[in-house]
């Protein structure tokens, strides 16, 4: 089956794609830190969401710390 960039993601097909486990993506997503909606009462994902998130976590840690101490 071929990508869509609209495509709709399970738990289990969003762990695939992370490469993480299924109880981290359950939990990140419990804690409303990964972007998802209840369908039915299950937890579903859209890929192009997805994306957008995971670009604004390599952002996030791109841009250098905050120095502490002296200037």
């Amino acid at each position: 089956m071929k990508e869509q960039p609209d495509e709709i993601l399970t738990i289990e097909e969003v762990a695939a794609y992370l490469k993480a486990g299924r109880r981290t993506v359950y939990r990140l997503t419990a804690n409303g830190q990964i972007p998802a909606f209840k369908l039915g009462g299950t937890w579903r994902f859209r890929r192009t969401e997805l994306d957008r998130w995971i670009a604004s976590r390599i952002g996030e840690q791109e841009q250098p710390a905050p120095s502490k101490g002296k200037p």
